[in-house]
Parts: C-alpha cells; sequence; structure tokens
C-alpha cells in the first residue's frame, strides 16, 4: 500500500483548518474515497503572551472555569492564549491506485484552504515518516 502523510500547519488560524477540513470531507464523500483519505487535527497549546507571575501561580482548575465564561473566540485570543493547529492527512491508496495517489498529492496543497498553510509531505519510504504515521495513530 501506498502511504503519504501531508502535514498542514495553520498557526493559529482554526477558521482555516475547519475549512480545510470541510474541503476532505467533502472530497470524500463526493469522490467516494472512504478511508482513503483520513484526517486528523493536532493542537498545542501555547502559552500567554503576557503572562504575569501572579497567573502562573493560579490553579489549573481556575483557568478552565474563566474560560468556559467567555463565549467568543475574539476573547480567547485576547487572553494571550492560542492553540497551533496542525492537519495530518493521510492517503492510503493501494498499489494499483498509484496514479490517483499521485494526483491527490499534487491537488490537496494547491487548493485554497491548504494554500495558506505550511505544508510538509511525507512519502512511506522516507525516514521520518514512522514517527509521523505513529503521531497520525495516537490522535483522536
Amino acid at each position: 500500500m501506498a502511504q503519504s502523510i501531508l502535514i498542514f500547519d495553520f498557526g493559529t488560524n482554526e477558521e482555516a483548518a475547519q475549512q480545510a477540513r470541510h474541503k476532505v470531507e467533502a472530497w470524500k464523500q463526493g469522490f467516494r474515497l472512504g478511508n482513503k483519505i483520513l484526517l486528523k487535527f493536532e493542537r498545542v497549546e501555547n502559552e500567554p503572551k503576557a503572562a504575569g507571575d501572579a497567573d502562573e501561580a493560579k490553579p489549573a482548575h481556575g483557568k478552565k472555569a474563566g474560560a468556559h465564561k467567555k463565549s467568543s473566540s475574539k476573547e480567547e485570543k485576547d487572553d494571550g492564549t492560542s492553540a497551533q493547529v496542525k492537519l495530518l492527512v493521510r492517503l492510503d491508496f493501494s498499489d494499483h491506485e498509484k496514479l490517483s495517489h499521485q494526483r491527490w498529492l499534487d491537488r490537496i496543497p494547491t487548493e485554497e484552504p491548504f494554500k495558506s498553510a505550511k505544508a510538509e509531505t511525507l512519502r512511506h519510504n522516507d525516514a521520518s515518516f514512522s514517527k509521523a504515521a505513529e503521531r497520525f495513530e495516537s490522535l483522536d
């Protein structure tokens, strides 16, 4: 089986990452791809930009309680915390579908929501592919 993993780093742009997810889901449904294209999100929480010693001394449950009171994403950005959003897309085509596999590898990074993201393509014979595959499997 020819597998490849495309990693798109959207930075803190959650909206673009969600648009990319919708695009992939539409392709899966429209082209009847099933499990040949799978995607998962990886979110890494960043530390507050202007955090003081007093903020760090607060218990973790106090921060969560304050986060539930906020309703808009703008307020969360004002807090100084943000999450780095990465979208991992795994292409898993059988050996006789090499042309389709190559076409999707070429197409996905050129589509609109993916253009703005920093892209990395790992093929099944790359040295770092096994680490990326484990990372993909560990995500929910």
